[in-house]
């Protein structure tokens, strides 16, 4: 064991850059070591109680290690080991805001010495400044405590070496000479850094905006200047008087990985103005006001007090709901109801029953029909019957043209996957009248259990936005859910993708695929759909492309195909909220007939949006195919912003009226390129919910 580590010490020391190494990483190796290596007696009784004071102990060795590891790398200003460390530890492990014995921190050192590469390292995994250091007289005379007992101790140790004849503890100290010498460098180095550093200059591009109707959010940039000190932190001052008498707060940001912040609890209405300022360790640098100077928070829909769209939508549908369910439940035809959430708690025992009765099974093959298959997936695995199929049941045999507005009525039935009993039963009423709608709507339903029951899951996940369908007339309706835990299951089993794709031999021709090969043959294309349509978009305000286009029995619109539950888009910025301001020249611009392309003032809010709309219009109208001089008749959606979750915001750009929906036939000379599909519009608007 000692040999490997003298191994390891060897080659980790063939790493480092030719000159001495630290004699303090030097010492706190060699106590570690003689710790590791130090024989100890226990009693057999103390042994497991020793075992893990032991494990314990090696544990706060190796840490003391990497932090000494540390110091070493930053004090021989090597940022790709730095690096690595910082990747390999924890702050807390790597003990990264502890003093070391000479009252430094890492970061000390490498401001001082002014090696902004590994400050900045260091700064970004949380890193700080020695609290010794209160003042900057403070810090001078510790530097200079240091640079005299580093002297003092290389004189000591030169008149050692020049008095003492050669032997063994001679080459001994005439190691430790150089080392101290090398220390002494490095500490003249680092005062003369603190001696000819300066406080930093202001932030650049010192950017202020409305984030809500309470508050406001400023972002800034380093200061350009290379000379000075790096900086450590910054400090947001907010007043309502230009000139900051009095001041209304301060915050200190220290975390410097994102350079903004949001200043809260402010009143609607009232202009606050707002500056930054920079610190190093010579002090705080001169403020920059921001761009624009003041901001008033408020929100676009203060401008004629409007109402948020979807306020009380949810509750109101579920009470509706739940009303509906009480007038039933007391209809004599409904009695099963009153029994349903018993008949839930015990579906998977049912479903044990399922196998082994002969009408309930998956299906092998499809004969001309209607079909449902359920699409169970985890990473690169899919769920499959114990005959290596996906699992399928029949909805009806005799049913070889779905009409679109039933697939899209079974779509909005994929939202209750739980409530299928109950729609059973409340269509199952209905059959009297022989409607053929009804009665194939209520095959669905019966379908839909059918899976549930031989799975013993209720929900069957999202529906692809589209059937298959072949040649011999069968019609397949595929949902799909990815399982997100290690689940098992009775009837089914997990196995590769690529394994089921590649073992199952097809019944049908490559010319004409049957609607199972089909799936098979495109299931990772589905997948990858499927993923995509549930990611999120990252905050901010986004300019959308509303563009549909007509069919005989359906609307169609234009979706990206790496995220098809949103329009196509371009982000405008990272803030989502619309001033009343910015909105209020958005409606005077919307309200000219021929608007006239004048810029508002240029330290005006209205002007940063203006200029960022000028941006976002041409990088859209690149990405979905249309040349810039056919957008001159586009106009804004001037109705409202809308609204997702308080974090994402949208602005429309519709094109002109005859052209915002496409009918049969009609000639589209602009195409967009690859990369967008266009959904039905109940798909749309489902996924957008979900």
């Amino acid at each position: 064991k000692m040999t490997q580590q003298m191994r390891d010490l060897q080659l980790a020391q063939a790493r480092k850059p030719p000159g001495p190494s630290s004699p303090n990483a030097a010492k706190r190796l060699y106590r570690n070591l003689s710790g590791k290596f130090r024989v100890n007696y226990t009693s057999f009784d103390e042994g497991s109680l020793a075992g893990r004071s032991e494990k314990e102990r090696l544990r706060k060795s190796y840490l003391f290690q990497s932090n000494a590891a540390l110091f070493e790398a930053v004090e021989l200003q090597d940022l790709d080991r730095v690096q690595e460390l910082l990747k390999q530890y924890s702050p807390e492990e790597l003990d990264l805001n502890t003093p070391n014995s000479e009252g430094l921190l890492p970061l000390d050192i490498a401001i001082m010495t002014n090696n902004a590469p590994i400050a900045k390292a260091l700064l970004q995994a949380g890193a700080k400044e020695s609290p010794h250091f209160v003042s900057l007289e403070s810090r001078s005379l510790h530097l200079s405590t240091l640079v005299r007992e580093a002297e003092q101790r290389v004189n000591e140790l030169t008149a050692q070496v020049v008095n003492e004849a050669p032997s063994t503890d001679c080459s001994e100290k005439e190691k430790q000479l150089k080392a101290w010498e090398w220390r002494y460098r490095l500490y003249k180095r680092m005062k003369a850094g603190f001696e000819h550093a300066r406080v930093p200059d202001p932030p650049t591009n010192v950017h202020l905006s409305v984030a809500s109707s309470s508050s406001v959010q400023v972002t800034f940039w380093e200061p350009l200047s290379v000379n000075s000190a790096v900086v450590t932190k910054y400090k947001v001052e907010w007043s309502c008087s230009p000139t900051f008498s009095p001041p209304l707060g301060e915050a200190v940001i220290d975390k410097l990985k994102n350079l903004h912040f949001t200043i809260q609890g402010l009143v609607s209405g009232t202009a606050y103005y707002v500056q930054v300022s920079a610190y190093n360790m010579k002090g705080w640098g001169p403020p920059q006001t921001s761009v624009p100077p003041f901001a008033i928070p408020s929100n676009w829909r203060e401008y004629d007090g409007r109402a948020p769209r979807r306020r009380g939508q949810a509750e109101a549908l579920d009470h509706l709901l739940s009303q509906v369910k009480t007038v039933h439940q007391h209809c004599v035809c409904h009695e099963p109801c009153k029994n349903q959430p018993q008949s839930r708690k015990h579906s998977v025992s049912k479903s044990l029953k399922h196998l082994f009765h002969p009408g309930s099974k998956f299906l092998k093959t499809l004969k001309r029909g209607l079909y449902l298959t359920a699409v169970f997936y985890k990473d690169d695995n899919i769920l499959v019957t114990h005959e290596d199929q996906i699992p399928v049941v029949e909805i009806d045999d005799t049913y070889s043209c779905l009409l679109m507005q039933d697939f899209l009525w079974f779509t909005k039935v994929s939202c209750m996957w739980d409530e299928i009993l109950w729609l059973r039963q409340c269509v199952t009423v209905s059959q009297s009248s022989c409607s053929c709608i009804l009665q194939t709507r209520f095959k669905m339903l019966l379908a839909t259990s059918q899976m549930q029951g031989l799975l013993g899951i209720q929900d069957l996940g999202q529906v692809f936005f589209e059937p298959i369908k072949d040649k011999q007339g069968n019609i397949l309706i595929v949902t799909l859910k990815e399982v997100k835990t290690n689940q098992t299951f009775e009837s089914v089993r997990w196995v590769p993708i690529c394994k089921l794709q590649t073992s199952r031999k097809s019944v049908s021709s490559p010319e004409e695929p049957t609607a199972l090969d089909t799936l098979l043959i495109t299931v990772q294309d589905k997948l990858a759909y499927h993923r995509r349509s549930s990611h999120a978009l990252s905050p901010g305000l986004y300019l959308g492309y509303l563009k549909l286009c007509s069919a005989v029995d359906q609307i169609r619109v234009l979706v990206p195909e790496r995220l098809p539950n949103i329009l196509c888009h371009v982000k405008i910025r990272s803030n989502p909220n619309i001033s009343r301001e910015e909105w209020e020249w958005l409606q005077k611009m919307a309200s000219m007939d021929e608007p006239v392309p004048t810029e508002p003032d240029a330290e005006t809010s209205q002007n940063q949006l203006f200029q960022e709309l000028q941006v976002a219009i041409k990088e859209l109208m690149t990405l979905v195919n249309i040349p810039l001089q056919e957008a001159k008749d586009f106009r804004l959606y001037s109705q409202e912003v809308l609204d997702f979750g308080g974090q994402v915001s949208f602005l429309l750009l519709l094109p002109p009226s005859d052209d915002v929906c496409t009918a049969p036939g009609q000639n589209n000379p602009y195409t967009p390129r690859s990369g967008f599909l266009t959904l039905p519009l109940q798909i749309f608007e489902l996924g957008e919910k979900r």
